[in-house]
């Protein structure tokens, strides 16, 4: 299996349970790419070291599943999400990072630090009619490449917990408006959607600052309910993968 470095240590969670894959891939070789901002990033490495390079979140959890359980179809795991990127700044690397890796799976998680942008007033804060069209743009280059590439967009959230216990009035109306944008999109464009805010929502009968420490990122806990769902929601669109949701 070619890792553009992946470690792919398989994981025993509540979601994988599989006895044998009833199921071949309808496609081998298939290439998996995940972007997006810091919670994608999962603090990756930068170089070829495959024990890092996917990072620590639910980026290597979806990845080391799915490649520990079909190492012979030569799937391909790779990690681009970089921290603080906002939807603009993916726009700047697009080319480089995303379309010239020729994806077959794009998953693309982003819009928190478009909305800390302009919570912060920043000078590069963006409005919703741009992030809608840059967001937009993105997709709409990766479906003139790949007409056939599955789209994966997750839905930003932001919950009250850790220092940002308190700001929860003034993110959450905004992050709301951006997700809702991106549940649009998704139904423009065929995307599968992941409702992170809605598995988030359902976890609460712990507190949530088990599943997310400080407002925005997701401890080792949250991550595996991201990975969980990810697989659940793109198992409809990829078969092979429901011998994890059966």
């Amino acid at each position: 299996m070619s890792v553009a470095g992946v470690a792919v240590t398989g994981l025993s969670t509540a979601c994988s349970n599989i006895k044998s894959i009833v199921q071949k891939p309808e496609k081998e070789n298939l290439c998996f790419l995940f972007q997006g901002d810091s919670i994608t990033d999962g603090n990756r490495g930068r170089n070829e070291d495959p024990n890092h390079i996917l990072g620590h979140g639910y980026c290597f959890a979806v990845s080391s599943r799915i490649g520990a359980d079909f190492p012979q179809y030569g799937f391909q795991f790779i990690n681009r999400g970089i921290s603080g990127n906002s939807v603009r700044d993916l726009e700047k690397r697009w080319q480089t990072e995303t379309l010239d890796l020729k994806p077959d799976v794009l998953s693309l998680l982003v819009g928190i630090n478009d909305v800390n942008a302009i919570i912060e007033g920043k000078e590069e804060a963006t409005d919703a009619k741009t992030f809608d069209a840059t967001y937009r743009k993105l997709l709409t280059l990766c479906k003139e490449q790949n007409p056939d590439m599955l789209i994966v967009l997750g839905l930003p959230f932001f919950f009250a917990s850790g220092w940002r216990k308190d700001q929860y009035e003034k993110w959450h109306p905004i992050i709301h408006e951006r997700a809702e944008i991106v549940r649009q999109i998704a139904a423009d464009f065929n995307a599968v959607v992941i409702d992170y805010p809605q598995v988030f929502e359902k976890a609460q009968r712990t507190p949530i600052d088990y599943w997310i420490w400080d407002g925005v990122h997701p401890t080792a806990f949250g991550h595996e309910l991201m990975a969980c769902e990810w697989i659940k929601q793109v198992s409809k669109r990829l078969n092979f993968l429901k011998l994890y949701t059966d």
